[in-house]
């Protein structure tokens, strides 16, 4: 088993927000979120910081002989019990994080993802499993129209991003890991056999954006990249693309088992 990891932070003077980690038994992405003024008096610790203590608490309990949705409901109520006597946890701009992972025991990979993060799984006889959840993306692009000639910051830029937050772990919206473990009823989950994997992939929103936003590559495409080139070239190429396009970045992390 080989992991190879690769992050670059998408806001200069800005924290990287995501977390990636690897164990012998599986792999955990946390792309965490937030970014609306005046978040830090909500919430003093930060989003990652809730990023990495989330990703570290499901790294822990990946071993244990539980299911995916148990060990990530475990997980938000761990970090939301270290901050709910500081920081109002419930509070819409509070931070928050899209969830990957993947675990290889029992002749099985499982995976997990809730909100925009991807898992990818390789295998050598058929196409590659890809678990993703659209929800966020379908409801986000239709604010995308209305902030883009909206100054960033303002009143009214706020209260488009707080419409947007209301769509949030509720009906009808998307749900992501925040400060309540039955999210995770609305994970996206499976397996597949682990005999014939030969790549297994978990990717923040903004590495991504290679496949499902500039539509550079296909997921196999991706995998053959991962396996020839490594992550870093994936998220080089996604920097490119960008720049070429005029598109905002974002924290882009890939974590990668051959």
């Amino acid at each position: 088993m080989r992991v190879v990891m690769a992050t670059d932070a998408g806001h200069p003077g800005r924290a990287n927000e995501d977390f990636a980690g690897a164990v012998p038994g599986g792999m955990v992405l946390v792309d965490g979120a937030g970014g609306i003024a005046g978040a830090d008096e909500v919430c003093h610790h930060g989003i990652a910081w809730y990023a990495t203590r989330l990703g570290g608490a499901l790294l822990g309990a990946l071993s244990q002989d539980r299911s995916l949705r148990d060990v990530l409901a475990e997980g938000i109520e761990r970090v939301t019990d270290a901050h709910r006597d500081t920081c109002d946890v419930a509070h819409p701009i509070s931070p928050f994080a899209a969830v990957a992972m993947l675990r290889f025991s029992g002749g099985t990979v499982e995976h997990l993802v809730l909100g925009d993060a991807v898992a990818v799984v390789g295998r050598a006889a058929g196409d590659p499993v890809v678990a993703h959840d659209p929800r966020e993306v379908v409801i986000a692009r239709s604010f995308e129209e209305r902030l883009k000639d909206v100054p960033e910051g303002g009143d009214e830029y706020r209260r488009l991003l707080m419409e947007l937050r209301g769509y949030r772990n509720s009906p009808g919206g998307f749900w992501v890991a925040k400060d309540d473990r039955r999210v995770v009823d609305e994970a996206v989950t499976g397996e597949c056999p682990a005999d014939g994997v030969r790549t297994a992939a978990l990717l923040s929103n903004g590495a991504s954006r290679l496949v499902d936003t500039f539509g550079l590559t296909d997921w196999p495409g991706l995998l053959r990249l991962l396996e020839t080139d490594g992550p870093a070239e994936v998220v080089c190429r996604v920097r490119e693309a960008e720049a070429r396009d005029g598109v905002a970045t974002d924290d882009a992390t890939i974590v990668c088992r051959t």
